[in-house]
């Protein structure tokens, strides 16, 4: 047993030796080897990707049209055979008469709006006299007539903004204020003349 237990003790670097030789062999066998496999595998699958072809049709060229052409250039006659007496009237405007022109504005008086603080207001009460035109027809309703009060309280200004015309209802109206007196506006305790609008109604008894 000593002797065997001697001999493989005698051995064993030997075997260290031929073991690690062995092992450093086989690596460089790996590495030379396995390159050369990893490439045939990637290879393999290049191979394998098929690349299509598409024909991309060629884009149309519109033709873009011509430029118009120049104007040409007016060039001097040379025909002697014109006339030397020819001459261009001038145009003028002075006869030209307008077509369908409009109206002018209806004239009138024009109403100026007054401030005021306190209206004008009539001393006595306004009674027209009913025209016996009217009170035959029947005829009733409210004719609206606009004055103007000046800062003393006389009626300066009359004229009818919504009557009853042909039945005399207008005239009455307007006579009945022109015959009464007001109590002037006021503005900051002061007196002033004012346009103002005043009905006067026309109603029969019975």
């Amino acid at each position: 047993m000593s002797a065997g237990l001697l001999s493989l003790k005698n051995q064993f670097p030997f075997i260290i030796r031929i073991t690690g030789l062995f092992s450093v062999i086989t690596l460089v066998l790996l590495f030379y080897f396995l390159p050369r496999f990893t490439t045939e595998i990637l290879e393999q699958k290049f191979n394998q990707i098929i690349i299509e072809q598409i024909d991309i049709p060629q884009t149309q060229q519109i033709e873009r049209p011509p430029p118009p052409a120049r104007p040409s250039i007016p060039i001097e006659s040379e025909d002697e055979d014109l006339a030397d007496d020819i001459t261009i009237e001038e145009t003028g405007l002075g006869d030209f008469e307008a077509w369908d022109a409009p109206p002018p504005p209806p004239s009138g008086p024009q109403v100026r709006f007054i401030p005021y603080d306190d209206p004008p207001v009539p001393l006595t009460p306004i009674r027209p006299k009913y025209p016996e035109i009217a009170q035959e027809a029947g005829i009733e309703g409210t004719v609206y007539i606009q004055a103007f009060i000046d800062a003393k309280g006389r009626v300066k200004e009359l004229k009818v903004i919504k009557g009853i015309p042909n039945t005399g209802l207008d005239e009455a109206a307007i006579e009945a204020i022109r015959k009464t007196r007001f109590r002037p506006a006021k503005q900051r305790e002061r007196p002033v003349g004012v346009y103002i609008s005043i009905p006067v109604n026309f109603k029969l008894k019975g």
